[in-house]
């Protein structure tokens, strides 16, 4: 913007007392950038600025005219925003806070009875690890835990309707946590039968589930994307043949969160890609996300700033000796800071 500025000073389009095309470009794109414009004006020519321009002197160069400007204009810039225009936050104050569903499949024995890619089925070693951080970290943060453990197609969606017919007025959040294998735009049962992750999520719009409109309603999938890996060559897949130390989560799309507001879909990793399992230590994407909710919520962080953290940490991680990578994604159409309070 502050280059802009300069140029525009420099053509003769902006300047100290020409800022009329300013002003109607901002009156039709934002109109509190517009106010922000004649509070720049009343500052530069109000007798309080006059008065210190004559003890400092005045910006006369466009360089500096259009710093002083752009900074002025700048949101984070001390008073520049009222107290109107800062974001809001969900209310988070009910107890408990609402549900936490956990799906954790872990066994895909019925899989493999059922000759359904038998090599792709392999059991999910590792995620009672993560089941257990994620009743930890949910618990300290007010929620009512639910785990349903090795669940079919079938069930998933049995699961999902139950809490979807419950009544939440009473709560202010939603969370689901999938753990299974998968693959673009789906997750799998331990049947084998494949469950599309977009009716998980379109189950709690507020067509769907009134008494969760306006609330946030947050999802974290523990499965792959796709097949790929991030550099190198394939290890285990949920998908997969095994490796002695980690495994993938194989086989999920961001269309997969409704157009709907208030939603939060937490990815372990890119479209297209494998995500990783350690046997004794758990996933990459959900311990990293545990500890970092366990860390920052208690300093009042918002969840995209935790997951901001979330993804720094996992894309750090190298799968050895072939140096795979991983890269979660978040995905929200949230309207409002979304904190979880400790207290």
């Amino acid at each position: 913007m502050l280059d802009i500025f300069i140029d525009m000073e420099k053509r003769g389009i902006l300047g100290e007392d020409n800022l009329s095309g300013l002003k109607n470009l901002c009156a039709e794109i934002n109109i509190s950038l517009l106010k922000r414009i004649e509070e720049f004006e009343l500052n530069l020519f109000g007798e309080e600025e006059m008065h210190v321009e004559k003890q400092r002197g005045s910006p006369r160069g466009p360089e500096a005219r259009a710093r002083w400007l752009a900074s002025s204009m700048a949101p984070d810039s001390p008073g520049s925003w009222n107290h109107s225009s800062q974001l809001e936050a969900y209310k988070m104050t009910s107890r408990p806070r609402g549900v936490c569903l956990i799906l954790n499949n872990h066994s895909f024995a019925k899989a493999r009875e059922a000759v359904l890619e038998p090599k792709k089925m392999n059991d999910r070693n590792g995620t009672d690890v993560d089941a257990a951080a994620l009743r930890r970290v949910f618990s300290m943060l007010h929620f009512t835990i639910a785990e349903h453990r090795d669940l079919t197609a079938e069930e998933i969606r049995k699961t999902l309707n139950t809490y979807r017919y419950e009544d939440h007025k009473n709560r202010d959040c939603f969370v689901c946590c999938v753990l299974s294998h998968g693959k673009k735009g789906i997750i799998y049962g331990v049947d084998g039968q494949e469950v599309p992750i977009q009716e998980l999520t379109a189950s709690f719009t507020a067509q769907n589930c009134h008494s969760l409109a306006g609330k946030p309603k947050v999802f974290f999938v523990q499965a792959c994307q796709g097949d790929a890996c991030q550099i190198g060559v394939t290890i285990e897949t949920d998908s997969g043949e095994q490796d002695s130390s980690v495994e993938t989560d194989a086989r999920f799309q961001l269309d997969c969160i409704p157009a709907e507001a208030d939603f939060l879909l937490g990815m372990a990793t890119l479209q297209d890609y494998v995500s990783y399992r350690s046997p004794k230590q758990g996933t990459w994407y959900i311990q990293a996300l545990c500890q970092h909710l366990e860390n920052s919520c208690p300093r009042g962080e918002d969840i995209l700033t935790i997951l901001t953290a979330v993804n720094q940490e996992v894309s750090r991680k190298t799968c050895k000796p072939n140096a795979e990578k991983q890269m979660p994604q978040p995905s929200f159409t949230l309207r409002k800071k979304l904190i979880f309070p400790v207290n």
